[in-house]
């Protein structure tokens, strides 16, 4: 495909995203403000991008030519340099070809992650609080703030439920691919007999909403304050800093008192009322659409199961793309990179066919 007139199009978006910028009355409006910056960082990156895509094919063009050349000392030379700049070419068309798609609206957003145990009793909370650690060290290497919302311990150190907020650069971009069942095979630490037992745990990771995306109206918000129970150390429990949000419309409820802060429960309540609602809204259009589209990595729903956990085999398998990696012992150490650039490419290919077909 010939990029060269996108491209031009893009260099002609940035010149007047520049102009936008230098005049001052773009900032009276905060949010055309957000989005102009965003989207003039996104498109100064691609140029930059494009640039070094086309001095890297020189490169490599001219290293083709004198791997044939006479002098046989350089030949070598070039001929060796040739696989390092195959593989960038490679590298910055994939990064060029996901910049000139049609953005998500979602992709630079902060994003909050739930994680549910599913079936399998202790274990599966076990499992849920392994998911959470290892979410939490994939934040801390790639530079990414948590902050957690609401959570609900279980006996032996596992997670009934968690949630939390995870923000930095592109979070979503990045983490919309763990939303569904995760099943984990192995031993567990109560199985006496060294039986292998299977059991799940739930993620989804929603895009995190802004008051402009969903006004939560006053009259449609049933608000309650009251003690917090069960864990959480004395100041928690003896103040009434809970805060549970009723959006009357739907009937959805959210409960927060992990802060001892009534004020600050009522915020992160509020956010994750308005990540709910978003998610039931953008379902609800993409319901509509799927009887056009089946992505390849599949919907994303929290019913879907997307991979599995083999800890005897230190193998990891997503179901949706039939990758296997036997990396699993470094996964749960947080480097989840091979697998969510394995998912981007496949999400990309099936992106680049529905645009080839438009």
């Amino acid at each position: 495909m010939d990029f060269h007139s996108l491209i031009h199009r893009k260099r002609e978006r940035f010149q007047q995203l520049e102009n936008d910028i230098a005049d001052p009355q773009l900032f009276d409006n905060r949010k055309r403000a957000s989005d102009t910056m965003r989207e003039h960082a996104a498109t100064k990156d691609l140029l930059a991008q494009w640039e070094e895509l086309e001095t890297t094919r020189r490169q490599l063009e001219d290293n083709r030519e004198l791997a044939t050349a006479a002098d046989a000392d350089l030949a070598k030379m070039a001929q060796e340099e040739i696989p390092t700049l195959e593989k960038r070419v490679n590298d910055l068309e994939f990064a060029v070809q996901i910049a000139l798609l049609p953005p998500d609206e979602n992709d630079d957003r902060d994003a909050i992650v739930e994680i549910r145990a599913g079936t399998g009793g202790s274990e599966a909370a076990i499992f849920a609080a392994d998911l959470y650690r290892m979410y939490n060290r994939y934040a801390e290497t790639a530079g990414l703030k948590i902050e957690d919302l609401e959570s609900s311990p279980s006996e032996l150190g596992g997670l009934k439920e968690t949630i939390f907020q995870i923000s930095g650069d592109s979070v979503f971009r990045k983490l919309r691919y763990e939303s569904g069942v995760h099943r984990v095979q192995r031993v567990p630490a109560t199985e006496a007999q060294g039986r292998i037992h299977t059991s799940t745990a739930t993620v989804a990771v929603l895009p995190e909403a802004e008051e402009v995306d969903f006004e939560l109206k006053p009259e449609d918000l049933r608000i309650e304050v009251c003690r917090a129970g069960g864990p959480g150390g004395q100041g928690v429990n003896t103040t009434d800093s809970a805060v549970q949000v009723m959006y009357i419309p739907t009937g959805r409820i959210v409960r927060c008192q992990d802060g001892r802060s009534q004020q600050k429960n009522k915020e992160k309540a509020l956010s994750i009322l308005r990540a709910r609602l978003l998610e039931d809204k953008q379902r609800e259009e993409e319901a509509k659409y799927s009887a056009t589209r089946k992505s390849q990595i599949g919907s994303g729903g929290r019913e879907e199961k997307i991979r599995t956990y083999n800890f005897p085999q230190n193998r990891i398998t997503d179901h949706r793309i039939g990758l296997t990696l036997y990396n699993l012992d470094r996964m749960m150490e947080g480097d989840l990179n091979e697998m969510i650039s394995a998912l981007q490419h496949a999400d990309l290919e099936e992106r680049l066919k529905e645009l080839a077909l438009a």
